[in-house]
């Protein structure tokens, strides 16, 4: 499976008697139905490793691009109308600012990495807290309540999984927590976020800003309003596209296909 097609129904897995795993590229499995898989004796994979530094780079990449304004000077610099450049357009400092990370897992803890080199200060909400040793080596700091990281944080970023607990984590209410000179940047699923909040949110500065690798549906229809606001960065979710990832990830779904046909362990099983 790539970019969750095809669709895995119980339609199509009884048309095909024969098949023996499903193999599917990323870290999200929320587009599949394991139980229905499991009733058909289907093994499920996922590539949940190899994605981890990169999608870390496109948040850090989102960051730094939506405080210093990286695409409104794009747009400036080679615009025709451009004869000057003003001199009070300005961006916002990311060293010594606050980052809050939800969910500390393999990403999550990557992006921390990297925020550390920006001398950025750490917190982080989690379903379970790191260890100390790791903690210490990142300067992160636990918030057991996201209502306490979402009120002190300059930046929101979201790495968690798409599940029922997550679906639009992040709302109104949520939003209004946040600082009026926030950025909340998004490389998880779309759907962790409530998008007419979000809109609303930006549209009336309860928030300054977002950068949004994903968003519901991918692509957004060409009228919506996130489309518009100069406030908003949307990258179309590209957090593992690299050349290399992408032809791991490819070899990783062979292995399992392989795996599941020789009647083998299969390699990174969804269990």
């Amino acid at each position: 499976m790539w970019y969750h097609k095809p669709a895995i129904n119980e339609e199509l897995l009884q048309s095909l008697p024969n098949l023996k795993v499903v193999a599917s590229s990323g870290v999200g499995i929320d587009h599949l139905d394991l139980k229905l898989l499991s009733s058909y004796g289907v093994k499920v994979s996922n590539t949940p490793f190899i994605v981890s530094t990169d999608t870390a780079d496109m948040g850090m990449a989102l960051l730094l691009a939506s405080s210093r304004r990286v695409v409104e000077g794009h747009e400036m610099a080679v615009s025709p109308d451009t004869e000057c450049f003003p001199a009070d357009w300005l961006g916002v400092e990311v060293s010594g600012a606050t980052l809050g990370i939800v969910g500390m897992g393999t990403i999550g803890y990557k992006v921390a990495e990297r925020a550390k080199a920006f001398e950025m200060k750490i917190l982080y909400h989690n379903r379970n807290q790191r260890k100390k040793e790791e903690e210490s080596a990142v300067g992160a700091v636990y918030c057991k309540k996201i209502d306490d990281l979402l009120q002190q944080s300059d930046f929101v970023l979201l790495a968690v999984n798409l599940t029922p607990q997550t679906h639009k984590l992040i709302g109104k209410r949520e939003l209004e927590l946040m600082k009026p000179t926030a950025t909340l940047i998004n490389i998880s699923r779309g759907l962790v976020v409530d998008q007419d909040a979000l809109v609303e949110a930006l549209q009336n500065k309860v928030i300054k800003a977002a950068a949004l690798d994903v968003t519901y549906p991918e692509p957004l229809p060409r009228d919506h309003p996130l489309l518009k606001l100069k406030n908003v960065i949307i990258t179309p979710h590209i957090g593992s596209a690299t050349k290399t990832t992408r032809w791991v990830m490819m070899e990783e779904m062979a292995e399992s296909i392989e795996a599941g046909l020789a009647g083998l362990p299969v390699p990174r099983e969804v269990l």
